[in-house]
């Protein structure tokens, strides 16, 4: 059938990341891969929608991303870009990169081309399924939440993909979700942890991404325990972009922890590097 379902019992779960590594092994050839969170609304036409803005995009290998607007969307909006990042100030998420919200940045200038985004939105993103092969799940990754977009979004690009952000909205997402379970609860059940039992796996974890982001302090004569770089050459950066590049055009500086505005983002046009001086005309 067109549905396919892997059920886990939630102590094999081992958080959302490692959910999204399991979803992408039911993959059976589809020309699109489209992922989600949970707790979604859709527009009419969703799925057209989103091939037609991948089909625009001006790029070989195009990503259509951004968050979605809250449930209580009409669909009527012009899209949205996510264009600020900051490093994670809580002790327990190690000075990661955070993405700010999405924002309505093209006002009346939406419509058009997809706009060039800087980061992959783990809420929504759709791209040609080709990706899974140059760009597969890190499935060494689990109870990650914080991490996993600026990962994804770093290896994407210098895999040769261009992050587009849509031009109308065509999906909605309940945020606010009190009172219903949250996947650290499954951590404390499954572990019997009371408190800080994933905060704790989690800092570990991270340096991981970290190392692949070339964070100074998770230099690998750093980390105490090597194994959380087990197969890390198959799961870090592309080959066809430097990671330098992607850190100048993003506005990260990873030794300083400083972040640089991305003015171009803001704007609504393609980043002054010279990776987009072919289609800088086009906006």
């Amino acid at each position: 059938g067109r549905v396919r379902v892997l059920k886990v019992d939630e102590s094999g779960s081992l958080g959302p990341y490692f959910a999204r590594y399991l979803g992408s092994k039911l993959w059976s050839g589809e020309q699109y891969y489209m992922q989600i969170d949970s707790h979604m609304t859709f527009a009419p036409s969703w799925d057209a929608t989103s091939v037609k803005m991948l089909n625009d995009a001006p790029s070989e290998k195009p990503v259509i991303t951004t968050y979605p607007p809250p449930h209580t969307t009409k669909f009527k909006g012009k899209g949205t870009r996510i264009c600020d990042p900051l490093f994670a100030p809580s002790d327990i998420e190690s000075q990661i990169i955070r993405l700010g919200g999405s924002a309505a940045y093209d006002g009346k200038k939406g419509g058009g081309l997809p706009r060039v985004a800087p980061f992959v939105a783990a809420g929504y993103f759709v791209a040609h399924s080709g990706f899974l092969k140059e760009v597969p799940f890190d499935p060494f990754l689990p109870w990650i939440f914080m991490g996993e977009e600026i990962s994804m979004s770093a290896r994407l690009w210098t895999a040769g993909y261009d992050l587009f952000s849509p031009n109308q909205d065509v999906t909605g997402h309940i945020y606010v979700r009190r009172h219903k379970p949250k996947f650290w609860e499954v951590f404390q059940r499954t572990y019997h942890s009371k408190g800080g039992g994933h905060n704790s796996i989690q800092l570990k974890i991270i340096d991981r991404i970290k190392y692949t982001l070339k964070y100074p302090e998770a230099a690998r004569h750093l980390i105490r325990e090597q194994t959380i770089l087990t197969a890390i050459e198959e799961y870090g950066m592309g080959e066809e972009r430097p990671l330098e590049d992607y850190m100048e055009m993003v506005g990260l500086d990873m030794v300083g922890k400083k972040v640089t505005e991305a003015k171009w983002c803001h704007d609504g046009v393609p980043p002054p590097i010279h990776w987009y001086d072919d289609i800088r005309d086009l906006y």
